[in-house]
Order: C-alpha cells, then sequence, then structure tokens
C-alpha cells in the first residue's frame, strides 16, 4: 500500500509529522510504502528554511493509494498552481486524498470538495486571516464546517496544525484495520483526540452557523 506526501515551498514542518506517523506504522504494517511528492523533484524550502527532497515531481509519481496534502504558509500559491491542482484532480479518480491544515485550501481549489463538507485550519495569529472564513468566502460551494476531521469517502480533510497526526491515524485505520491503530497508539503513546464529522453530520457546526 502506497502512500504520497505532497510538498511544496513554504510547508508548515510540523505537517511532516503525517510522514512521521506513516514510518510508525511501516514497522507493524511492512507492506506500506512511502514517498514524497512535489511540483517539482528535488530540493523542497519548508516555511522555517529547513530543505527537504521530493523524491517525485507531479510528472513523474508513481500511483499511489492515498495521497496527502500537507499545509503551511505557502498554501496561497499552490491554490493558482494548475499544475498542482491538475495532479491532485487525477489522483483523486483512484486514490483517497486527504488534506491536513490549510492543505484544505488547496483540496478546495480543485474543485473536488463543491457540494461537501470540509474543514481547514482555523486558529490563526493576527493579522492572518482565518484560514476557514477564508474557505467559506472564496469557496462557497465547498460546506465549510469547524470540525477536527471531515471524512467525506473519498476526501478527507483535517484542521490545523497536530491534527495532522490524528488525521492520519484516522487514514490509517480506515486503509489498514483497527488493529494497526491499536497497535500504533500503544507503541507510540499516541490517542486519536479529534471527533470525526463525516456524511451524516455529527457535531462540528457549519461556519454560517457559527456566525448566526
Amino acid at each position: 500500500m502506497k502512500f504520497a506526501v505532497f510538498l511544496y515551498p513554504g510547508v508548515e514542518p510540523i505537517d511532516l509529522a503525517t510522514f512521521g506517523v506513516l514510518s510508525m506504522a511501516r514497522r507493524i504494517a511492512p507492506q506500506i510504502q512511502l514517498l514524497t511528492v512535489a511540483p517539482e523533484p528535488g530540493p523542497v524550502v519548508l516555511s522555517n528554511g529547513l530543505t527537504v527532497l521530493a523524491q517525485y515531481g507531479v510528472g513523474d509519481c508513481p500511483p499511489v493509494d492515498a495521497l496527502i496534502i500537507t499545509g503551511g504558509p505557502g498554501w496561497p500559491a499552490q491554490t493558482a498552481n494548475t499544475v498542482t491542482l491538475d495532479f491532485i484532480r487525477a489522483r483523486a479518480k483512484d486514490s483517497v486524498v486527504m488534506s491536513v491544515c490549510t492543505g484544505g485550501m488547496i483540496l478546495a481549489a480543485t474543485g473536488l470538495l463543491d457540494g461537501r463538507h470540509a474543514t481547514t485550519k482555523r486558529e490563526v495569529v493576527s493579522p492572518e486571516e482565518q484560514p476557514l472564513a477564508l474557505m467559506h468566502n472564496r469557496y462557497p460551494k465547498v460546506r465549510a464546517v469547524e470540525a477536527p476531521l471531515v471524512d467525506e469517502g473519498r476526501l478527507i480533510t483535517a484542521g490545523g496544525v497536530s491534527l495532522c497526526i490524528d488525521a492520519t491515524l484516522h487514514l490509517l485505520e480506515r486503509m489498514l484495520g483497527a488493529v494497526i491503530l491499536s497497535i500504533l497508539r500503544r507503541i507510540g503513546s499516541v490517542s486519536v483526540g479529534c471527533q470525526l464529522r463525516g456524511s451524516h453530520p455529527l457535531n462540528g457546526r457549519s461556519l454560517q452557523e457559527e456566525i448566526l
């Protein structure tokens, strides 16, 4: 089973925890394969100046079972990058696509979330604009909700920052089963603290409801 983590200039380094969770899971499920992909292969400078290597570009990335779109201050450029958006649209045809943090804004820009519930990062530091509000305003066809995690089948969106860990654990449970998740919780001393909102709403309010 192959997982790809999508990178781009300006990704928030903490979102690479997605890769870390998958790496730990591979100790239990060796069939897991990991790769990194970016608009272009090679060095990618993250938001703090850290440089990581993307093994593949969007033009030569092999088929994967799941694509994870990371977030970070560089997200606005990717929402206008047709190469990135076309890549995500193409992969969504036969892969589960999950966004974490402001990666949800990139996923919203593809149009794939139209008519679906979705979430993204909410809390920011002034004078930054709240991404969840931006999702609501820029992509009115997306049902933006305040929720830690939204699972819409083949499209999953998660809230900000450390929720990327919970989201990746949720993805692993969906794709590999609860036994894997149970072992990961034990050996990694982690627990899933987020409350899921799926196609059948649980808790989470729409942004419009919150404003009203």
